[in-house]
């Protein structure tokens, strides 16, 4: 069986972040203080370079876009249901093109 991987806070990743940034610890040196794997606190250091402490938030779980991720629990609104519906038509339309281009061959 596959090893649970640790998360991380973003509490964690911001202190380990910090002794980079301010205190100029390698890191090393930071992996072993807090136990944490080295390639994590150099990740973790880039995101925040390039996005600020909003990088360090965890994503995974985070579904994007219309019809991503786990089922909503609420019903989608009357305009999100009209788009999906739309596209959904959109495509049997395309299918139905499709085959019945095939079966006239």
């Amino acid at each position: 069986m596959a090893e649970k991987k640790k998360t991380y806070t973003v509490e964690e990743k911001r202190i380990a972040v910090e002794l980079y940034t301010r205190d100029g610890l390698p890191f090393r040196e930071i992996a072993r203080e807090l136990h944490i794997p080295r390639t994590n606190i150099r990740h973790w250091v880039r995101l925040y370079e390039r996005e600020g402490l909003e990088g360090l938030e965890e994503k995974r779980g985070k579904a994007r876009g219309l019809h991503k991720g786990r089922k909503r629990k609420d019903p989608l609104s009357l305009e999100e249901e009209l788009v999906r519906l739309r596209a959904e038509n959109e495509y049997l339309k395309k299918l139905w093109e499709l085959q019945r281009g095939k079966s006239q061959k």
